[in-house]
């Protein structure tokens, strides 16, 4: 019988990361620059894997440490349930918020092991789980080994749906995303670390996208995945119409703080870290393009990765790494704001509408209404 339920506990974790959201925002007619990959995700960069722990239990009245809980805790694994390290770079834009492992980004240029974004109180346990989870995979059974690493942990705050200060993610949970990540289509909106938040006072959360790029001779992947957790109604943007003054009712009961967004942006491309922070920074026009101009309170924290390998010569200690050359960098930057705008807007029409704590309730991105502004506009593009 044990054997049977954690039988079932693992099929319900692998279904979690693999089962799509079955209506996305060009489903909608929603139009969009560029070229998608084969899953429009991040999961589309070839050896990425997704994994997602979600927790919505409880309903009515907030009790500290009892609920109600919206939260959950997204992984993302640049080059799979491996013990390598790859090339990374960061961007800040707006510093209200936190993401751990930044330091080393910043002085040694590269990432080891999973990337977790969770809510604002439970970095830490997510931190010193996927460090954890790292060492019992990798550890070289040495008293000094270092498999645990250096973990990378961004966060929003998901407190307007969530008892977050009952801190309900711990390490089995971080456990269960990691253990059921997976490639291919992944969910978004209410799920993951995406569960609780809101974006432009309706419901937000986990949201993804990518394109295709061609460089010299060869096509390869960006990808990006969002928590989106941020902006203020009025300046809300889908395909440049100003839908969140067209949509001015369906506010949050409580509406009192403008939230964040964590961005990861993957590549195939060979890149370094110098190369990796110019490209995170240009998910800042990504998300200005959903109208957002940045504001006081919002953590706006962008992580961007290569999956390239290097080559390590033993003998004469060389670590060699590969780049395109400068001149190329440009339909990446392109990529990487195509991509960052729609896995918004694909976080903004797959959450549904939730009630939290108290039942305070922050509704869904209306998609009948959102297709009735852009056929006003004449911007509502005819769906296959």
């Amino acid at each position: 019988m044990n054997y049977l339920l954690s039988f079932l506990l693992f099929a319900a974790t692998i279904a979690e990361a693999q089962t799509p959201t079955k209506l996305r925002a060009r489903d909608l007619g929603i139009p969009f620059n560029g070229t998608p990959g084969k899953f429009n995700a991040i999961t589309d960069v070839p050896g990425v894997l997704v994994g997602y722990k979600t927790r919505i239990e409880g309903a009515g009245k907030w009790v500290l440490g009892s609920g109600p809980i919206r939260t959950g805790v997204t992984v993302v694994m640049p080059v799979g349930k491996a013990a390598k390290s790859y090339p990374a770079g960061y961007f800040i834009f707006n510093g209200d918020g936190e993401m751990t492992g930044i330091p080393y980004i910043h002085d040694y240029g590269m990432g080891y092991g999973p990337i977790g974004i969770t809510n604002t109180n439970s970095v830490g346990a997510v931190r010193d789980a996927i460090g954890a989870w790292c060492h019992q995979k990798f550890n070289t059974k040495n008293p000094l080994d270092f498999a645990f690493g250096l973990p990378i942990v961004g966060e929003t705050w998901d407190g307007v749906l969530n008892d977050i200060n009952g801190l309900h993610i711990q390490k089995e949970h971080v456990f269960s995303a990691l253990d059921g990540a997976t490639s291919g289509p992944i969910q978004e909106g209410n799920v993951g670390g995406g569960t609780g938040m809101v974006c432009y006072a309706f419901k937000g959360g986990t949201g993804t996208a990518s394109r295709i790029v061609k460089i010299g001779n060869k096509s390869y992947t960006v990808g990006v995945l969002v928590q989106a957790n941020f902006g203020r109604r009025p300046d809300l943007l889908v395909a440049g119409l100003p839908v969140g003054q067209e949509i001015s009712d369906l506010m949050p009961i409580i509406n009192e703080k403008d939230g964040s967004i964590i961005a990861i942006v993957g590549t195939d491309v060979p890149l370094v870290s110098s190369q990796l922070n110019l490209v995170a920074k240009r998910v800042t026009m990504g998300i200005a393009r959903t109208g957002t101009y940045g504001t006081n309170s919002s953590g706006d924290i962008f992580m961007a990765f290569s999956t390239q390998t290097a080559d390590h010569d033993t003998t004469t200690k060389l670590t060699t790494y590969r780049s395109v050359d400068k001149s190329s960098l440009d339909p990446i930057f392109k990529a990487t704001v195509e991509a960052t705008e729609e896995a918004i807007i694909n976080a903004l029409v797959a959450a549904e509408t939730m009630a939290g704590i108290n039942n305070n309730k922050v509704y869904a991105l209306p998609h009948d209404r959102l297709q009735g502004v852009l056929k006003k506009y004449n911007r509502l593009q005819k769906v296959n």
